[in-house]
């Protein structure tokens, strides 16, 4: 399978069509989107193929989001099979299940033959259940059962992530053996394979050898001489689980075993890597308390997705602000209270985020745990209280200055030193709990903190400056 179509039907050469469509960033041109959406919109089929049949994979799914979603429905009628089926992996879930709409089932079957089983079966979980059902009729009997058992395993599991294809070698051959089985097999290889594992009787995984290294030994040398131990994956771990292990082991693939430790795929680093970028993006996202949105969203989708964590905002605002009116009687009689007070819950909130950033980051790379867990607060705590004694005397001359009342400033710089300290202690308690309680430590920390820190910083600086100061 390639990554480029065949020649163009019409249109600049590949050179040319590379230098229009992207500028020196990788980054589709606005003058080559232009062409495109001029082409769909004059039907010309043909233009719309040369334009795209030398685009890589992702350019086009690039190109998609881009689009309107009447110009994607022109633009996938006039893609190439093999172009089609690179493509669908690459495009934004939302995106994705747009276009898989309008293909028609015969020409998505044939597609989706041109992709490794881990691959085809992500587009196909995709569908609708009756279009699904076409699909896959539609299709070879080998094809149709490697996707099916890709889909009979948990989503987000090792299973739903492998590819089938592999290559294994018993522990018997040597050198010479595997590397002629190689070449005899051609098509029947994975498209893309780092290893070759060396299996015993059972089809249990006793090692793995290196393409590289497979390549430099002598033809007579036995697999078990030059092979090296393997990190097996079984089918039911979490890809969040095999993400670690493939980032801690410095892997580029890893076989997966069924229960009864037979290997029944792999894993390599590029389905890793876009597992990586989705978790980090999930938490990104669900520290800002917006839901998983991509430039297929439409706006309906958005504001269920961000309504929700908008209203707990609101009720946390409102929690703060009734502090406010326990001191009603006092920030009458100052009015200068009423000017500061933002100051301390801004810091607060600011450096609370900066901690649970820092720790939801930690226990998502697992380099916070139980172990370490009290250095990390304590670590904290003392940068907290650094902080606040940098901030303190800068904020306490201003407000001594700017009220002409030193008493306000020294009432001020206290609740700043007081208030980051709290900042510190729930920017990391709140995450650590949460993940404790079995509970996804980005989803409702920020919100958490915000209000806590908004909530004691008003408490903090009104209640030290009614002792003080009335």
């Amino acid at each position: 399978m390639s990554n480029t179509a065949t020649a163009p039907l019409s249109g600049p050469p590949v050179d040319e069509i590379e230098h229009v469509a992207l500028d020196e960033d990788y980054v589709l041109t606005p003058g080559f989107v232009e062409k495109v959406v001029d082409a769909s919109d004059a039907g010309d089929g043909l233009r719309l193929r040369s334009l795209l049949e030398d685009l890589h994979p992702a350019d086009v799914a690039d190109l998609m989001g881009f689009l309107t979603a009447e110009h994607r429905a022109v633009v996938v009628l006039w893609l190439p099979p093999d172009l089609l089926a690179d493509t669908l992996p690459e495009l934004d879930d939302g995106i994705r299940e747009e276009v898989l709409e309008r293909v028609p089932h015969l020409i998505l079957a044939e597609a989706l033959q041109e992709l490794d089983s881990d691959d085809a079966a992500a587009v196909v979980e995709d569908l609708e259940d009756d279009q699904r059902e076409r699909v896959l009729a539609a299709m070879p009997d080998v094809e149709r059962a490697a996707i099916e058992s890709s889909l009979g395993y948990a989503e987000d599991s090792a299973g739903r992530l492998m590819q089938r294809e592999v290559m294994a070698a018993p522990q018997f051959w040597n050198v010479g053996d595997t590397i002629d089985h190689v070449r005899a097999q051609g098509d029947d290889l994975p498209e893309l394979f780092f290893d070759v594992y060396v299996v015993d009787p059972l089809n249990k995984p006793v090692g793995g050898v290196a393409i590289s290294r497979l390549l430099r030994a002598p033809r007579a040398t036995p697999l078990t001489e030059i092979m090296d131990p393997v990190n097996e994956i079984t089918v039911d771990q979490d890809q969040e689980e095999v993400a670690y292990i493939f980032e801690k082991y410095h892997l580029i693939s890893a076989p997966v075993t069924d229960a009864a430790g037979r290997l029944v795929g792999q894993i390599t680093v590029d389905d890793i890597v876009n597992i990586i970028q989705e978790e980090n993006r999930e938490d990104i996202l669900r520290l800002a308390g917006v839901s998983d949105e991509d430039r297929g969203s439409n706006v309906g989708e958005i504001v269920r997705g961000r309504v929700p964590w908008l209203a707990i905002n609101l009720a946390t605002a409102v929690l703060g602000a009734s502090v406010i009116g326990w001191f009603e009687g006092t920030i009458q009689q100052i009015v200068a209270l009423a000017v500061l007070m933002p100051i301390v819950s801004a810091i607060g909130g600011n450096a609370g985020t900066q901690a649970l950033t820092v720790t939801v980051r930690a226990l998502a790379t697992r380099e916070l745990n139980s172990s370490n867990a009290p250095r990390t607060f304590w670590r904290e705590l003392a940068v907290g209280v650094a902080n606040g004694l940098v901030l303190a005397p800068l904020i306490g001359v201003a407000a001594g200055l700017w009220s002409r009342d030193w008493r306000i400033g020294g009432v001020i710089a206290a609740a700043m030193v007081l208030n980051l300290m709290v900042a510190a202690t729930v920017g990391v308690l709140t995450p650590l709990t949460l993940s404790k309680l079995k509970f996804d430590p980005a989803v409702s920390s920020a919100v958490f903190v915000t209000a806590t820190t908004d909530f004691f910083g008003f408490l903090i600086f009104l209640g030290l400056a009614t002792i003080v100061l009335l």
